[in-house]
């Protein structure tokens, strides 16, 4: 691994390492915390087999740990042969990495077939919670993606048992390149419904018929924790990460985890009697908005959401869970007397999914098995759960900060400027597309030449948007066609739903998810939104919101008139991270649409937080800090790698 420093580059005499930063080849003594291999694969899903992006050889791919207050280096290898790729790291805020958010064309270009990238990935003391990873480029995240969990920074603040992992995707029977050609078309053809729900990459597909499943099968995909050692850098969690080896071929086959298979059979989760359980529930899924509920077992507490931070106890009988969303709860099994006693010694309970506010529902069911020695079930005749219509009202202004002295939202007298976004969709007028606008601005993968914070790096000041024009534009500037702030605002940011301009009014829910910075969730409402009349309601309930990083912007109708008003949804954030940040609805075909939208935060020095000299490799598509079989790649290491936790704590959630 050999090291130039900054100060070499610039002064021509060396300085501490701490101070200056690095530019470090990353050649073969450099050996990253993990590996991650992407590449094509065909692979069983939903009782179907199709061609999929896969992450070392899964989809999902494995459970990745991140300590807290630590830095990491990820290694992503694009192994396919005529796609990008990128990778990013959904709810991690990388305010401190600026080319690692794993955007494409916003906050870097993509990886090159053939070639790898090292992202240094940080989590902060306090973003203990659940994440995950996927790509961010086209549709990729359909099956690119997998779980990402922070340990607390010393004892968690609540005691549990042991862990599961719940990963929902959408499984759809066409090719994402069918779909992107469909929806980027003239004519427009809309992708379609989702033809399954896989949990930990197994469900049953529209027309298939789940059958009983033969006994035994470990913890599930992703195993649990316990038992685990601190030299374990996993911690328990299965899936095959590759290790170190040189090559980045390592092998990890001995984690526990149920083998891919091409039987029809229902997803499970193992657990035993009498416990409680934290179950990570990742809304992975590409359009759906999940309902979930558990047969004989009501009691649900949610503890987190999103990450970042933990919220007061919630107690509810049944989880919504959209696209880009994270719910941690705690989940109390029966006791073995409770089995026996009050359901007749059940070993098996089926959990229950719909999909919401589609045209067309899907249904699917796991396995709750407190017995791996019994066989698995098929499928129910009819639904054990009774799983409520309306979604519109669930849990909002509910959840308040567990630590309310550790972040404390903006109040309304704060609140230095309020920007109204109105999503539209709308036929564009050059091309003919069907298009989402944000205040009559479309974004996409191919709206820039190069990435926006690579032009402000190259550039300067000139690619920053104008302050002023963004005032006067509805928060865009026209010439750089980017959002921008300036740190020190205090934002209220407000999402407002209308009818299509396409469809005659039809209306749909969307879940729309910020990079960087979480946000402050101030509510949501059917029509227009009145500021004065959310700003009572905060003020006379004394509602204290939470970060939240993904909150959904409903459709209180299915049909209103073209371009009325159909919902709101409203954040407020502090700006204090300059950076080049997304906005953007993660259903993955309306992104391909147009509805993201790029935020340019401070000024150009205050974005430029890698000096000119380091940063060169990362200007040209292929360069320097991109890798490959030929050269190594020079990357400028951002972080020192001091840990800021210290020597861990065993935290109750993780027994020994």
């Amino acid at each position: 691994m050999r090291i130039i420093t900054l100060s070499s580059l610039i002064f021509g005499s060396l300085l501490p390492a701490a101070l200056a930063g690095q530019l470090v080849a990353h050649d073969s003594s450099f050996a990253p915390d993990i590996i991650l291999r992407v590449t094509l694969g065909n692979v069983p899903s939903a009782c179907e087999s199709r061609t999929d992006i896969v992450v070392n050889g899964t989809s999902p791919g494995p459970a990745i740990h991140i300590p807290p207050g630590k830095s990491n280096w990820i290694r992503v290898y694009n192994d396919m042969t005529d796609q990008n790729l990128t990778m990013h790291w959904h709810g991690l805020t990388q305010r401190l990495a600026p080319f690692a958010d794993g955007t494409p064309l916003a906050s870097q270009w993509p990886i090159p077939p053939g070639y790898f990238f090292d992202y240094e990935i940080a989590a902060e003391q306090d973003d203990a919670g659940t994440y995950y990873y996927h790509s961010h480029v086209m549709m990729q995240a359909l099956s690119a993606t997998g779980p990402i969990i922070v340990d607390d920074c010393g004892v968690s603040p609540y005691e549990y048992d042991d862990e599961r992992i719940f990963h929902f995707q959408d499984y759809f029977s066409k090719s994402e390149q069918d779909m992107e050609k469909g929806i980027m078309g003239v004519p427009f053809k809309w992708t379609g419904e989702t033809h399954g729900i896989a949990l930990n990459g197994k469900g049953v597909a529209v027309g298939k018929t789940a059958v009983p499943g033969p006994p035994g099968g470990g913890r599930g995909f992703f195993g649990g924790r316990t038992g685990v050692t601190e030299s374990d850098p996993f911690r328990g969690f299965g899936g095959h990460v590759g290790a170190h080896d040189g090559t980045g071929s390592g092998d990890s086959s001995d984690r526990v985890r149920v083998a891919t298979s091409t039987e029809c059979t229902l997803p499970v989760i193992d657990v035993d009697p009498g416990k409680t359980y934290r179950f990570r529930m990742i809304g992975a899924t590409g359009l759906s908005f999940l309902s979930i509920g558990f047969e004989g077992h009501p009691n649900l507490t949610i503890v987190q959401i999103d990450g970042s931070e933990y919220n007061v106890p919630v107690t509810t009988d049944h989880i919504q869970l959209a696209s880009g969303q994270r719910f941690d709860i705690l989940f109390k099994t029966k006791t073995t007397e409770e089995l026996v006693a009050t359901f007749g010694n059940r070993s098996t309970f089926f959990i229950q999914f719909e999909t919401l506010g589609r045209p067309q529902a899907y249904r699917g069911y796991a396995v709750l098995r407190y017995n791996q020695n019994v066989q698995v079930p098929a499928a129910p005749a009819a639904p054990p759960v009774n799983l409520p219509a309306n979604y519109t009202d669930w849990l909002e202004y509910t959840f308040e900060p567990l630590f309310p002295e550790k972040n404390v939202a903006p109040t309304t007298e704060e609140v230095t400027r309020r920007i109204i976004i109105d999503c539209v969709q709308k036929y564009d007028d050059k091309t003919g597309q069907v298009v989402w606008e944000f205040n009559g601005l479309p974004w996409t993968e191919f709206t820039y030449d190069s990435p926006v914070l690579v032009d402000i790096y190259q550039r300067g000041e000139e690619a920053v948007p104008n302050y002023e024009a963004c005032i006067n534009n509805r928060g865009w500037d026209p010439k750089t066609q980017a959002f921008g702030c300036k740190v020190g605002e205090v934002l209220e940011i407000v999402l407002q739903n209308t009818g299509s301009l396409v469809t005659n009014g039809m209306a749909e829910s969307h879940p729309f998810h910020a990079h960087s910075k979480h946000y402050y969730d101030i509510g949501s409402g059917p029509g227009k939104y009145d500021a004065e009349a959310n700003n009572k309601r905060l003020a006379e309930t004394g509602h204290r919101p939470v970060l939240r990083d993904t909150t959904m912007l409903f459709a209180y109708s299915n049909q209103v008139g073209p371009g009325e008003p159909a919902g709101w949804r409203a954040w407020r954030t502090r700006v204090t991270d300059a950076g080049v940040w997304m906005i953007h609805c993660h259903i993955l075909a309306h992104m391909m649409m147009g509805m993201q939208s790029v935020w340019v935060m401070g000024n150009a020095e205050e974005i430029q937080k890698i000096p000119l000299t380091a940063s060169q490799g990362y200007f040209t598509y292929g360069g320097s800090v991109y890798g490959n079989v030929t050269h190594s790649p020079t990357v400028y290491h951002y972080f020192d790698g001091t840990e800021k936790c210290g020597a861990p704590d065993k935290a109750k959630g993780v027994p020994s």
